[in-house]
């Protein structure tokens, strides 16, 4: 018997919540309330990371033992305040309109809506085809230790800094770390990927032995880490801070300060710990918005690497696969 529903506030709206008591994951006992919660005790925070951006809801209606559903429209029904953005899809003359957070209550109506994990484009509303986000992503490969991540973010901060750039890291809620670096949105999607592969070309440079950009996966090192330009490509999308994951053990990826980086833990952060420490240390992404930067230096290394023979042809053609 589906257990009753409850109404949550959810700052200047009530949100009915059905099925409260659905389990989603089975190993910890969360229910669908416990996930509702867990959302409103990091609400400033998911809102900032999600705000006015596209945004794909990776859905579990039954649960993390049910099938993922990976949903871009937001469906018939939904409540007049709910808002959304329209985007394109031009190669399969397609568009759709996707949630648009502005307020807790969004977040709160995607997880009723059995939502576990969001996933934003790095563009906002004011003009999807320029991306206000850079996202370097580090992935690392299947031989690859946490160790390793680490000492490749110590690379990546320093070239940063060496930019004059300020980069927010977060945990990806699995073996990986993404930093985001604001930029001003005065260029499209396939310049701001070029210079993600400029500045991962960078990294790869002092950190050969810990780091690869090689496109294809089956030719890269397995101990390595890979930095994932491309998934700042238009309609690529990865987890915001926040987002809860659907894994068994429910972690989340975590705003971390580069401080942390040497001794986190990533699987430390769950959506029954991250509460606690968001109400301790606040959102550490909270000034992500006061700088945006310039990536004309990037793209001038771009430019070099091309000069120098080195394309973006598989880059390219995954890309648009």
């Amino acid at each position: 018997m589906a257990s009753p529903a409850t109404v949550v506030e959810a700052g200047d709206y009530e949100v009915r919540v059905s099925n409260p008591d659905r389990v989603y994951f089975p190993e910890l006992g969360v229910t669908k309330l416990d996930l509702v919660r867990y959302y409103l005790a990091v609400g400033d925070g998911i809102v900032r990371a999600l705000r006015e951006r596209p945004c794909m809801l990776h859905r579990f209606p039954d649960g993390l033992a049910g099938e993922k559903v990976h949903q871009k429209r937001v469906p018939n029904g939904a409540p007049p305040w709910l808002e959304t953005v329209r985007v394109t899809f031009p190669r399969y003359h397609r568009h759709a309109d996707e949630l648009c957070v502005t307020k807790p209550a969004d977040v709160i109506w995607a997880v009723q809506m059995s939502t576990v994990e969001f996933h934003p484009w790095n563009s906002r509303r004011a003009d999807t085809e320029k991306p206000d986000e850079w996202r370097i992503d580090l992935d690392p490969m299947p031989s690859c230790g946490f160790d390793t991540v680490r000492r490749v973010a110590g690379v990546v901060h320093q070239v940063l800094d060496e930019l004059g750039m300020v980069g927010y890291p977060k945990t990806s809620g699995g073996s990986g770390l993404h930093i985001y670096v604001r930029i001003r949105p005065d260029w499209g999607f396939d310049d701001v990927r070029r210079a993600a592969l400029a500045f991962a070309r960078e990294v790869e440079r002092r950190a050969p032995d810990d780091v690869t950009t090689t496109w294809w996966r089956k030719d890269r090192d397995p101990r390595a880490v890979f930095v994932d330009f491309n998934q700042n490509a238009r309609d690529h999308t990865i987890a915001s801070a926040y987002s809860v994951r659907g894994v068994p053990t429910a972690t989340v990826s975590t705003p971390v300060d580069w401080s942390e980086i040497p001794d986190v833990d990533p699987a430390e952060f769950t959506v029954r710990t991250v509460p606690a420490r968001f109400a301790a240390k606040g959102d550490l992404h909270a000034g992500i918005d006061a700088i945006n930067h310039d990536i004309s230096p990037l793209l001038a290394w771009a430019d070099r690497d091309a000069a120098a023979g080195l394309g973006e042809a598989e880059a390219e053609a995954e890309a648009e696969a």
